[in-house]
């Protein structure tokens, strides 16, 4: 099975096979590193650009601007904040416009803690970027959404931002992408580029197909009845794990990934809180304006007679930064334990 890394190269090379993808670029996006995550080696038409992320973004607009569609990575999203004006530009122009001026770019960059990156490699930008109108978001946890999403967003008229979370690039899924090798060891040989030197190397690319998430459809991960939690990313991973572990005590979670931010499952979310009446949303950025908190407003303003506990958010604490001791960053968003305990809160609430 492919790894979220594995997939988003899998996708990108169907990209310029298929979609007229013509530029994948970005810091050390090229030969012969192929990206801080190797998410970009052996294809075909990637180019290392300056250390500039504003330029990187400014390229991509005139790209997309020109009717060519690309992809363009911000190598970690902690230095995506210089650029926030050109973001709103991007998210404006089709709009402006009326139309006259799509925007077919896709801004690809790994966001979150899970890899002691400290406090300059460990950002969220969940709620920074659905306040970019204009923009569609999508964060996928697993390999075969990684997949389907990357796909989706270079499908896509408008300006995409896919933000696959660092901690999981290196998780291997449990679904087959279509044309994927079975064997991992196989798909490894095929487009794993060696140690050492790569001069010579050249992939073998598997006949993948082709398979898109639609943008703005969540997944029931879970089925259940008496709590609904949502989740995406990093996090969606251990809510499902203590879904699992509280079933074994005979309580029954219900587990939403959202997989898009904007625009987002609504009707999906909200059949699951009509259904056990009570949830929680669960994300790794920090609290204070929270894009869980305008999905629990919405949740109270819709269902507040329906609610039989009051609907939670866990989230990061609002820091300056994550420090780079391990205990400091598992201090900072949640973990494992956290979620367990504030699920086990919400099922233990009585209306």
């Amino acid at each position: 099975m492919a790894n979220i890394a594995q997939a988003i190269r899998l996708a990108l090379h169907y990209g310029e096979e298929n979609l007229g993808v013509k530029n994948i670029f970005g810091e050390d996006v090229g030969p012969p590193l192929g990206g801080v995550f190797t998410a970009t080696q052996g294809l075909k038409t990637t180019w290392n650009s300056p250390l500039d992320e504003r330029g990187i973004v400014g390229m991509a607009m005139g790209l997309a601007l020109a009717g060519s569609r690309c992809v363009a990575e911000i190598q970690f999203v902690d230095y995506i904040f210089n650029t926030i004006d050109l973001l709103k530009i991007a998210g404006n122009t089709c709009w402006s416009s009326y139309g006259q001026f799509p925007m077919p770019m896709t801004i690809m960059t790994p966001v979150g803690s899970g890899i002691r990156g400290s406090l300059y490699h460990s950002h969220s930008f969940d709620a920074w970027a659905t306040r970019l109108p204009g923009w569609k978001i999508v964060m996928p946890s697993n390999s075969l959404d990684a997949y389907g999403l990357l796909l989706a967003a270079m499908k896509d008229p408008n300006p995409v931002m896919y933000l696959p979370p660092k901690a999981l690039l290196r998780v291997r899924g449990d679904e087959l992408i279509p044309g994927e090798p079975a064997d991992e060891k196989e798909l490894r040989s095929m487009i794993d580029a060696p140690l050492g030197d790569r001069t010579s190397w050249k992939p073998r690319w598997p006949d993948i197909g082709d398979f898109t998430v639609e943008i703005g459809k969540g997944k029931i991960v879970r089925e259940g009845t008496q709590a609904t939690v949502v989740s995406y990313g990093r996090t969606l991973p251990l809510c499902k794990k203590a879904s699992e572990d509280l079933a074994r005590e005979g309580h029954s979670v219900e587990v939403i990934d959202m997989r898009s931010l904007y625009p987002y499952d609504w009707q999906m979310i909200k059949g699951s809180i009509l259904k056990t009446h009570k949830v929680i949303f669960v994300n790794e950025d920090t609290e204070v304006s929270n894009f869980g908190e305008h999905l629990c407003r919405r949740a109270i303003e819709e269902f507040f007679f329906n609610l039989e506990a009051r609907p939670r958010v866990l989230a990061g604490k609002h820091l300056p930064g994550i420090g780079l001791h391990p205990h400091l960053e598992e201090n900072s968003v949640p973990q494992y334990e956290n979620i367990l305990h504030e699920i086990r809160e919400l099922l233990s609430e009585q209306p």
